[in-house]
């Protein structure tokens, strides 16, 4: 695009196209519609028309100043118990109160499993307004758009924000980080003769350093002290809704989007998910899920030309 000067990048994506197919060698390939389109968007030569919500322009990461304004999970180092079996230990914790508010022993870190611990924690505590985690699996998904992993999707339905520590940078979590060496010194060693028995030293843990044990950064409170449950209930997850596309169309099992007898590859992460699409230039459609837009597809080129990551920095 820069054999073209400000009066040919008018016109649209196809038109500024056709000028590059024209001037260019046959043996340069020219980039596909969706692509320029994605370009001119960057640098604000797209007219996009003011929305409800504001787009999001990544997500950094908050202060969590009040309980449940923010929550932050991990998987603790795996260990091996007694019957040679390994425990992976799920935390979470309230970032303000640091009230630990899970600590499961489990088998593996599967996304079924969390998912399952997820929903019990929600059921009993309500939502946060976020949650802060790695950039490992399950709370992220390396082959996924945006890393996006079926787990953060379904915390996005339910309308908690999602912020992700940058690789290799475990001190911005560093909080749940040092609760996490006081879990290893004192509920691990010795390991239980087997997951059940892990359960309850974790249990035991979970009641002393709550209840019993008083944090200098709280002024020497304990941190049952200071947390209540989130007012927020979990009800279900609601539908989304794209008053300001053209179409809702759903993700198929194989994570793709089929428009106009077109199949476009976009994630398995957000397969079985609604999306929006809007036509903002011939041929040229602008794919949202919820209030974020993920990229562009050019129908004849049957592909998505991603715009920057709305979910903080790609891991």
């Amino acid at each position: 695009m820069s054999q073209l000067n400000a009066r040919d990048l008018t016109g649209g994506a196809r038109k500024i196209r056709e000028r590059l197919l024209r001037r260019l060698p046959h043996e340069i390939k020219v980039p596909a519609r969706s692509t320029i389109h994605a370009v001119m968007d960057k640098y604000g030569l797209v007219a996009r028309q003011r929305r409800s919500r504001t787009r999001a322009e990544g997500t950094p990461l908050s202060e969590g100043t009040a309980p449940n304004d923010l929550w932050s999970v991990d998987f603790k180092g795996e260990f091996q118990l007694a019957d040679k079996r390994y425990c992976y230990p799920l935390t979470v914790t309230d970032h303000a109160s640091r009230y630990l508010l899970l600590c499961e022993a489990m088998e593996s870190t599967k996304e079924a499993t969390t998912f399952t611990a997820f929903e019990r924690l929600f059921l009993e505590r309500g939502l946060p307004l976020s949650i802060r985690s790695d950039n490992g699996v399950p709370f992220a998904s390396p082959n996924g758009l945006f890393n996006l992993s079926k787990l953060s999707v379904w915390w996005l339905r339910l309308g908690i924000g999602i912020e992700r520590i940058k690789p290799g940078h475990p001190q911005q979590n560093g909080r749940h980080e040092r609760m996490h060496l006081t879990l290893k010194k004192e509920a691990t060693r010795p390991a239980g003769a087997n997951i059940l028995q892990q359960q309850a030293t974790f249990d035991n843990f979970v009641q002393e350093f709550n209840e019993e044990r008083p944090h200098e950064a709280l002024g020497m409170k304990y941190p049952a002290e200071l947390y209540s449950p989130s007012p927020r209930a979990y009800e279900g997850i609601p539908e989304p809704h794209y008053p300001f596309h053209d179409q809702t169309v759903m993700v198929t099992n194989c994570g793709r989007l089929c428009l106009y007898r077109k199949k476009i590859n976009l994630t398995t992460s957000l397969a079985g998910q609604y999306v929006g699409v809007k036509e903002v230039d011939d041929g040229i459609w602008l794919v949202s899920f919820m209030q974020y837009d993920l990229g562009y597809i050019d129908l004849e080129e049957k592909a998505l030309q991603p715009l920057e990551n709305p979910f903080g920095p790609k891991v």
